[in-house]
């Protein structure tokens, strides 16, 4: 097949076994890969309700058709599992160089199922694959692991690798590549840990075959010619300052977080405490920039920055996600310390949006009398505190004191001491991301029925082109702008297309110019639409109904707080689901309907689970 390499590698780490199977030409045009293809194949692989965290479970790595394709912006890859967070569907999307290395190894995905006796991982060297004892690499934290690896195989060699956040099993741990980059939320780390997987290592120099080079050519030149013309400001700033470029914007209009969704801009975090601490603000030297594979944008830098308290040399730019967790969130306007905290998330390999948002739940747990000093291991864990929070986040790197409890996140650690719920801003007991679904309130319906619950990536009617906010609530006709925006961001996500990408270029043309594939103006959207789909039914499965889909109060309602840009807000978000549900083909109860599931194509495997023929 034209874009693949058109092999799936499956290792069960019990018995030290593996076997590689052809990927099927029709999945790879229903599904194309990513968190599509990696969702029917789990689909067929996983039973329902195994432990995310057992023999049973599964987790893949899974590349786009665009991956080593030459194709600018295709350097995203996906890992999928069974979320031990959520207990829910997980997929988490990382850039980098792996997703496009793994298929020059050889491979469009890899699945790993059992586990090991003993710390392993498993190196994929041109074809060739081996499971090879993890000793030498097991304790050791991102850079140090991939440092060691490029001393035993060389500088061509990558890896999607858990450090000691997924070694302790750590609900919130990342799976991480390139030094900083994450396939972050859900807590796909800790299902590598409990399978005793430190790294999936790959090298090679296997070549897909493009369908139509030129034409992949010529939508390349248009995509850079955009970046040179009509769009040449905002890929300056994105280039120049990555995704923080807009948070002091986003901490004025309360998009990101101000003290654990409880505060107001800027009362509770002044513009001049946020300007500072956004990447426009900050008086250092930025050192290097940094492109993911075929990215002509590089929102990526690193900065020495001048601290007495810790190493900042070289340190990576933080993302806005970890801008707003780590400021705006905490109240903290302390650069060093926001510096501090996404450099130790890289390391120990913790997601950044949940380590934050830990702190900060247990920073308003201890203001309110919740958790008392003694219970935080003597740490005064006061807003904006920049030593505090960190000497917290030690503690989870650690896994030492609360840092043990602390690590698998605020759900966690609220049942654990059996207070705090009222804290807590979770979708199904993972934390809301830095965008406020009172204010952007398309969100809504994603946090809260997304198959992967508590994330701003998954398209829809949010980033349909309509940044509505909650004074001005228009449900009219939202189902429809829902499935739209779903398909196109499906379609991205599948492709192995940065989100950053898709603005420059049309992805369905460039996957057709790569693979020959062809789809109408209908099979586009019912393309979209199944990728959605498939996710979906693996939480059908389970058994999963539309009152199991949970979400914190603070997600749709104004009071906390009383004042400021979204003072008097409730987000009608059963309305909002109602429409999504009519729109897509879902019964009210979140089960797809047969007749929208025969309509798509594609589906007649989840048309027989679902409605199974009579005796």
């Amino acid at each position: 097949m034209y874009g693949y390499t058109g092999k799936l590698l499956f290792v069960n780490l019990s018995d030290n076994s593996y076997e590689v199977r052809d990927l099927k030409e029709s999945d790879a045009r229903e599904y194309w890969g990513g968190q599509a293809l990696g969702a029917k194949i789990l689909y067929e692989e996983m039973a329902a309700n195994v432990d995310p965290l057992g023999e049973d479970s599964v987790i893949g790595f899974v590349s786009g058709p665009l991956n080593n394709s030459t194709a600018l912006f295709g350097g995203r890859y996906t890992v999928v599992c069974k979320s031990p967070m959520s207990n829910t569907w997980n997929d988490a999307n990382s850039g980098g160089g792996f997703g496009p290395t793994m298929k020059q190894a050889g491979y469009d995905a890899v699945f790993v199922r059992g586990i090991s006796e003993k710390p392993v991982y498993i190196l994929l060297d041109d074809t060739k694959v081996e499971i090879i004892d993890a000793d030498p690499i097991w304790g050791l934290t991102t850079l140090a692991a991939e440092d060691k690896l490029r001393e035993m195989y060389g500088d061509n060699v990558n890896a999607a690798l858990i450090s000691p956040a997924g070694e302790h099993v750590a609900l919130m741990a990342c799976v991480m590549n390139d030094g900083h980059r994450a396939a972050g939320r859900g807590g796909p780390g800790a299902v590598m840990g409990s399978k005793k997987l430190k790294a999936v290592v790959v090298r090679g120099n296997q070549k897909q075959e493009l369908f139509d080079r030129d034409k992949v050519m010529s939508i390349n030149k248009d995509t850079i010619g955009k970046m040179n013309g009509v769009m040449k400001e905002g890929a300056d700033r994105m280039g120049a300052f990555g995704t923080g470029a807009g948070y002091v914007n986003s901490v004025i209009t309360n998009d990101a977080s101000i003290k654990n969704w409880t505060g107001y801009a800027t009362a509770d975090y002044p513009e001049e405490v946020a300007e500072p601490a956004g990447s426009q603000g900050i008086d250092f030297s930025k050192t290097a920039k940094y492109n993911c594979h075929t990215c002509p944008l590089g929102c990526g830098a690193f900065h020495d920055y001048p601290s007495e308290r810790w190493d900042l040399k070289h340190s990576p730019r933080p993302e806005y996600e970890t801008m707003g967790a780590w400021g705006s969130q905490m109240a903290n306007g302390d650069v060093e310390s926001i510096f501090q905290g996404n450099n130790l998330c890289n390391e120990y390999g913790f997601d950044t949006i949940s380590a934050g948002a830990t702190i900060a739940w247990a920073m308003e747990c201890y203001e309110k009398g919740i958790l008392s000093k003694e219970e935080l291991d003597g740490i005064e864990l006061k807003w904006g505190d920049g030593d505090a929070i960190i000497a917290m986040m030690e503690k989870m790197c650690n896994a030492e004191g609360v840092g043990m409890i602390l690590q698998h996140g605020t759900q966690y650690a609220a049942d654990y001491f059996k207070k705090g719920h009222e804290c807590l801003v979770v979708a199904n007991g993972i934390e809301e991301p830095q965008h406020d679904s009172r204010l952007i309130y398309g969100l809504m319906r994603i946090y809260q029925y997304d198959p992967t619950p508590g994330r701003h990536v998954k398209g829809g009617l949010a980033w349909g082109g309509r940044h509505m906010t909650g004074h001005s609530i228009d449900y009219r006709g939202t189902g429809y702008q829902d499935i739209n925006g779903i398909a196109r961001t499906e379609q991205t996500n599948a492709s192995g297309t940065c989100m950053f990408g898709n603005g420059y270029f049309p992805v369905v043309d460039m996957v057709e110019a790569v693979t020959g594939f062809s789809y109408s103006a209908a099979e586009r959207l019912a393309l979209g639409l199944r990728m959605y789909i498939i996710r979906h039914a693996f939480n059908v499965r389970e058994g999963m109904r539309r009152k199991d889909y949970v979400i914190s109060e603070r997600f749709y309602k104004s009071n906390p707080p009383s004042d400021g840009p979204i003072k008097d807000i409730l987000v009608d978000k059963e309305l909002l689901a109602d429409n999504f549900f009519n729109a897509i083909g879902f019964d009210m109860d979140t089960v797809p309907l047969k007749a929208a599931l025969a309509n798509i194509g594609g589906l007649d495997f989840l048309i027989d689970d679902i409605y199974p023929p009579e005796e």
